[in-house]
């Protein structure tokens, strides 16, 4: 079923032509070596808790995203603990409705990848082990992101959330350095439930400038250093996932084979589930 989503962008500040919410931080130099630390901290953004569950004490000096201390996929300024697994697919499926609604409102050009898109080609949703989604953009939509929409609050009004619900879309100021050497923020921004905790990562695809120079035309690369040609990624195809538009990547089943195997398009054994042909659906192995 399809969830309907309503979407009111809570634009607190407009300073320079740059939407911005009262707790976004200072502009960040264009050189990557000049980028300074501006961490959403927990105080300018928390909603409903006390302590901030982060791992920024932890966390190396320079590392942007700080992820909970209690599970990697989710942000510690908005959530205490793991939701339970029902839960947690109905946060999820909200998620991506959200985030592929508001980038498509903006312009921002933007597919799924990985695992995320790996379970759009077993049924078109997302696996039910699965805690959190994977997308990648377009650099020239990533500066767009940057520019006018970093720290921006978006709201929807959702099925069974009385009150909707808000997401928060923030930049990493370090997107700008495109070295796979920085590995402390090979993710470029993220799309936070700040209900849940629960985020999308969204990297970047950029040229690869240093296989173009060995000769390799239509190279690109992430910082993740997962490396592509352009042509398996472009053009996108359009497709549906989670009952909502979305698109995927030219040569996905290539691509798929290439990170995961080619028993990934296959076994239909895997986290203990079993794939249902009949249902179109994984199904827990004490029920299948």
């Amino acid at each position: 079923m399809y969830l309907a989503f309503s979407s009111l962008v809570l634009l607190v500040l407009f300073v320079c032509g740059e939407l911005a919410l009262s707790a976004a931080l200072p502009a960040v130099a264009a050189a990557p070596e000049l980028v300074r630390g501006r961490d959403a901290d927990f105080d300018s953004v928390r909603t409903r808790l006390f302590d901030d569950h982060s791992g920024r004490k932890g966390d190396p000096r320079d590392k942007y995203f700080h992820e909970s201390i209690f599970h990697p996929h989710y942000d510690g300024r908005f959530a205490d603990k793991p939701l339970p697994s029902d839960e947690r697919r109905t946060y999820l499926v909200a998620l991506i409705h959200t985030y592929l609604s508001t980038m498509n409102d903006i312009g921002a050009e933007t597919w799924i990848v990985h695992g995320t898109l790996l379970g759009w080609w077993w049924n078109r949703k997302i696996m039910p082990w699965d805690s959190d989604v994977d997308v990648q953009m377009s650099e020239k939509s990533m500066h767009h992101l940057a520019d006018f929409y970093n720290m921006t609050i978006h709201h929807y009004k959702l099925p069974g959330a009385s009150k909707g619900r808000d997401y928060m879309l923030e930049v990493n100021p370090h997107y700008t350095n495109a070295s796979t050497e920085d590995s402390l923020n090979v993710i470029d921004a993220r799309w936070v439930d700040t209900e849940s905790g629960l985020f999308i990562d969204i990297t970047t695809l950029r040229r690869n400038e240093t296989a173009e120079a060995e000769g390799k035309k239509g190279a690109m690369m992430c910082k993740d250093a997962h490396h592509y040609m352009f042509d398996d990624i472009f053009p996108l195809r359009e497709s549906v996932f989670e009952n909502t538009a979305v698109k995927i990547p030219y040569a996905y089943s290539e691509l798929l084979v290439e990170e995961y195997g080619p028993a990934s398009l296959v076994s239909t054994d895997f986290e203990n589930h079993r794939f249902d042909q009949e249902k179109m659906e994984w199904v827990p192995l004490r029920f299948a």
